[in-house]
């Protein structure tokens, strides 16, 4: 059954991880580069002050990757190539974990992601906080989002007022004139979205939960200190740079750019005439964000494009190559500090920027982005995940890990349903989280 029918309000919602047992999760990571299947087992774990805000241990008992078809800039170009690289993958992790898949949380990319704060007040009299009073500022909230030819992907109260006064986490019980909430809304083009749900159940598989790419590599790159304080993450794919902004606990902005690793393998290929896997070797090996003043006298042999054997590797020096990838580096970089300050965020964002993706491994990467962005930047890689080889390790597997993470953040969500408001915020053991689990069974 398709999920997404008549109804315009859409997607699946992920239920509550139970704080008393153990769960497998599957994820299915589709990106322009690789196409990666995790399956995971998620035990309970006590609280922390390691990544505290996690619930559960995470253990990866299968994993497959192939080399992503049909993808071009997180778009889906070709259905058919697509579907069978999506059963390779899952193939390969379900051998690893002895295991059989029938549904995944994936993540999404493309769908032109929209990110907006939706502003609701309601009137207390004076009166105490009450949760029909939540219930209502939050549903007032949630219904400014809807959109005939878009759906909710993320939907997350940020922050509460009263009386004007913001910044109030937990308002229940307090007294005021005038209740007000944040809410921030990510939302994704419904047609995006059928066409994921399609390349997924081609593979015999449904959709469990669909997670914006920034948002998971986010949850898998950045500490806990970031989230709180206020951080950016920048993941770094193939085909797009995706940015994701972080404060107090909660993702608060999401945006993309249409450049990504591939870009600067095919600038390398056009502008050094040769092949696109030849260009892509020389970027890996040889490739730097940063000229050096030896590299003019240091050669390299380029691999011929045609298939003619008289033809000879010519020797370019070593600063050309890094010339070209340097230029489209600060390029993306000059766009993504251009995004960050229009976006009204960079205060928020501090001197705080992680970044991760593959994209993100090219040497000299990080000085460049210090010297544009002017603000501490890191190299960020997935965290407090057991059982991942050694190969799956790198920043190139955070949005992976991110969506095997997201289980345990999702209850922190509230959503408008045709049955009323599936609200859920703070996490499994706060008051509102409690009092929101009995406003679901109750209306």
């Amino acid at each position: 059954m398709s999920l997404f029918g008549s109804s315009h309000f859409g997607l699946p919602r992920l239920k509550p991880l139970s704080s008393k047992r153990s769960h497998v999760v599957s994820v299915l990571d589709i990106g322009s580069t690789k196409v990666v299947c995790m399956i995971g087992r998620l035990t309970p774990r006590e609280e922390s002050q390691i990544l505290p805000g996690r619930t559960h241990n995470i253990e990866i008992i299968g994993i497959g990757h192939q080399r992503s078809r049909g993808i071009k800039t997180g778009v889906i170009a070709d259905l058919d190539a697509l579907e069978g690289v999506i059963r390779l993958a899952v193939d390969a992790a379900e051998r690893m974990a002895g295991l059989t898949v029938e549904s995944l949380i994936v993540n999404l990319t493309a769908g032109r992601l929209g990110s907006d704060i939706y502003t609701a007040t309601i009137d207390l009299g004076g009166q105490e906080v009450e949760l029909n009073d939540l219930k209502k500022v939050l549903s007032a909230a949630c219904q400014q989002s809807l959109r005939q030819d878009r759906s909710v992907l993320h939907s997350l109260a940020t922050g509460f007022s009263l009386d004007g006064e913001r910044g109030i986490r937990d308002p229940l019980a307090m007294y005021g004139d005038a209740l007000g909430v944040d809410m921030h809304v990510v939302t994704a083009e419904r047609s995006a979205l059928k066409n994921l749900e399609l390349s997924v159940n081609r593979a015999h598989l449904s959709v469990e939960g669909i997670v914006a790419t920034p948002y998971a590599s986010g949850l898998a790159a950045l500490v806990d200190d970031e989230v709180e304080l206020g951080c950016a993450a920048i993941d770094m794919g193939g085909g797009t740079t995706t940015i994701s902004v972080f404060a107090e606990g909660k993702l608060v902005h999401t945006d993309a750019v249409g450049l990504g690793g591939h870009h600067v393998t095919t600038d390398l290929a056009r502008g050094l005439s040769t092949r696109i896997e030849d260009a892509e070797r020389l970027k890996v090996v040889h490739a730097s964000a940063l000229t050096n003043s030896s590299d003019e006298r240091e050669l390299i042999s380029i691999p011929p494009i045609g298939e003619d054997d008289r033809d000879q590797p010519s020797q370019v020096p070593r600063a050309l190559v890094s010339r070209i990838v340097s230029a489209r580096i600060e390029e993306t970089m000059e766009l993504i500090r251009d995004r960050i300050q229009r976006s009204g965020f960079s205060p928020i964002v501090g001197k705080r920027v992680v970044l991760t993706g593959g994209a993100s491994q090219l040497t000299g990467l990080a000085d460049v982005a210090r010297r544009i962005l002017a603000r501490n930047v890191r190299i960020g890689r997935p965290m407090g995940v057991s059982g991942l080889p050694t190969a799956a390790k790198g920043p190139a597997f955070s949005t992976a890990v991110g969506l095997m993470i997201y289980p345990q953040v999702a209850d922190m969500e509230t959503h408008a349903s045709q049955s009323g408001l599936l609200m859920s915020l703070g996490g499994n053991n706060s008051r509102i989280a409690r009092m929101g689990q009995w406003l679901k069974e109750s209306f």
